[in-house]
């Protein structure tokens, strides 16, 4: 998964808002956290399980993080349930990197990141994006193409968050950017 723009907004849609969508699965979600952090930061609360010295409760919140980012990707079309998850290795890097980064607002501040888009003016890029990606929602592809004068937004009709055709799209944009020898 690619991290968000760094906004408080988009790392709130992922973690609480999207449970408007999947109401069952952020119960599920937030069950495992204390009662008292399941209405603050639910990414600090679950950076602090994953930071436990107890491997019951480190591997739990692992596993519980994974569930509810596999949940969010469910309705692209052809979507079976990631077995990457399904490592506890592989679960408990990537929910401690996620939450690390996100509990901290990506070190950034608010728009920061757009803020110094004119730094990239004259860089041309390909931006892809899955019409079916309700964790990182089409405005915020669209906003960062609006910011980016040399960008093309490339949207993939039948791709959620990665799945079908992300390969071949980004195989197709590098391509656009090779030079001849």
């Amino acid at each position: 998964m690619l991290l968000p723009w760094g906004t408080r907004r988009e790392i709130d849609w992922f973690t609480k808002d999207m449970g408007r969508i999947f109401p069952r699965e952020w119960e599920r979600f937030c069950s495992f956290l204390p009662e008292a952090e399941r209405e603050g930061d639910l990414c600090a609360a679950y950076a602090r399980l994953l930071a436990d010295s107890d491997p019951a409760v480190y591997q739990q919140a692992a596993l519980e993080w994974c569930r509810w980012e596999d949940t969010h990707v469910s309705l692209m079309p052809g979507w079976e349930p990631s077995l990457r998850y399904c490592d506890p290795q592989f679960s408990l890097i990537f929910s401690r990197l996620v939450t690390h980064y996100w509990s901290r607002g990506c070190f950034l501040a608010d728009g920061e990141l757009m803020a110094g888009m004119p730094l990239l003016a004259d860089i041309p890029a390909v931006l892809i994006h899955g019409r079916w990606d309700i964790s990182g929602p089409m405005d915020v592809a669209l906003n960062l193409h609006r910011a980016w004068p040399k960008s093309d937004l490339w949207i993939l009709e039948g791709a959620g968050h990665g799945g079908m055709g992300f390969s071949e799209a980004m195989t197709a944009a590098l391509d656009r950017f090779r030079t001849p020898f």
